[in-house]
């Protein structure tokens, strides 16, 4: 059997194959509720073969969207319009799962097809945002307001609630965003946390938020539904997170009910000087996996299907995901099935094509 073709079992729950659907913000909902747009881009990854298609990054907060377009699932509205998103990717054989987030200080900004950039003002639907500190993503962001440790309680519990509501609407696994300078990688990074309170300093300080979402959102969803973490295993500059830092975290996340550490990179600030090429987050994975003792996922320029089989196969992942490559070809996994001599299990309705 093909190793990026072989099932892979996460509590009560089994992928098809690794391939995944990377969360991928699609900006088209309307007060977070979710349209025929996700059901259609959703849809086509699980017909396309995706073992695991993850919704993007979802709010557990109003507040928390990266855009006034962002999905949501802080209510019962939005609730309901995700069913059939989730119904759909069920009966065609993939796992529905969900991306849950807080944007920080990165909220409150426009789409990036928008003609405007930056923070949108209150009277074009914007709102004040919050973060670690005070201080905001680039000048042309908003200024967010400090989270107190009351406001801080309150995230842990909206995410907690935001996980039973996922279960509610269908989704199968949930994923817990702390990547990509959004707020639970705020409060990570020494280059944006610098608290004195027991949030910050240390590294378990800086760590504590994320821990004990993670943990909340175990306990919310019980214990035969998988838990996943995405982080940015490193900030790609001197004196920021590292993978060495994501080893760590990495481990006390699993203590906590972590299933898998989703593997990316980046995004806190924007002078980073990233390194692109082809699987170029792809050692952060096999970093985490091998000195953490923890399964996980690779993502970043993947693009062939030899080269996804050889991350699996190499034990550098256990899943691959993929997000631009599966935007230009929802069937991917179906046209990496036949390249690499796997069983083809397409729809019966496009069968001859295969």
């Amino acid at each position: 059997m093909s190793p990026l073709f072989a099932p892979l079992t996460l509590r009560s729950v089994t992928l098809r194959n690794r391939i995944a659907v990377s969360p991928m913000c699609q900006y088209s909902a309307v007060d977070g509720v979710p349209n025929d747009w996700h059901l259609v881009h959703l849809g086509s990854r699980a017909v396309g073969g995706a073992g695991l298609v993850l919704a993007e990054a979802t709010a557990v907060q109003a507040i928390g969207r990266i855009s006034p377009a962002d999905t949501g699932i802080w209510n019962d509205d939005q609730v309901a319009a995700w069913r059939p998103v989730t119904k759909f990717i069920r009966e065609h054989g993939a796992v529905a799962g969900i991306q849950l987030a807080h944007a920080g200080r990165k909220a409150s900004t426009h789409a990036p097809f928008d003609d405007a950039h930056g923070g949108v003002p209150d009277e074009e639907g914007g709102w004040t945002p919050v973060s670690v500190g005070t201080e905001p993503f680039t000048p042309d962001y908003r200024v967010p307001d400090e989270l107190d440790e009351e406001g801080i309680r309150q995230v842990v519990a909206d995410f907690a609630a935001a996980a039973r509501r996922s279960l509610d609407a269908g989704f199968e696994l949930i994923e817990v965003h702390a990547a990509h300078g959004y707020l639970l990688h705020q409060f990570l990074s020494p280059l944006t946390n610098r608290r004195t309170d027991g949030y910050g300093g240390d590294f378990e300080g800086r760590t504590r938020l994320t821990v004990e979402v993670t943990a909340a959102v175990r306990e919310a969803v019980g214990e035969d539904v998988p838990v996943l973490v995405r982080i940015s295993a490193s900030d790609w500059v001197d004196g920021g997170w590292n993978e060495h830092d994501s080893v760590a975290l990495s481990r006390a996340l699993a203590e906590v009910g972590a299933d898998l550490v989703d593997a990316s990179s980046g995004g806190l600030v924007p002078d980073a000087k990233i390194t692109l090429g082809p699987g170029y987050q792809v050692p952060f994975a096999d970093i985490v996996r091998s000195k953490a003792e923890v399964p996980t996922g690779a993502v970043g320029l993947i693009t062939d299907a030899r080269q996804a089989e050889a991350i699996i196969a190499d034990g550098s992942a256990d899943i691959v995901l993929l997000a631009r490559e599966l935007l230009r070809d929802p069937y991917w996994p179906l046209h990496a099935a036949v390249q690499l001599g796997a069983e083809v299990r397409a729809p019966k309705q496009y069968a001859r094509a295969f």
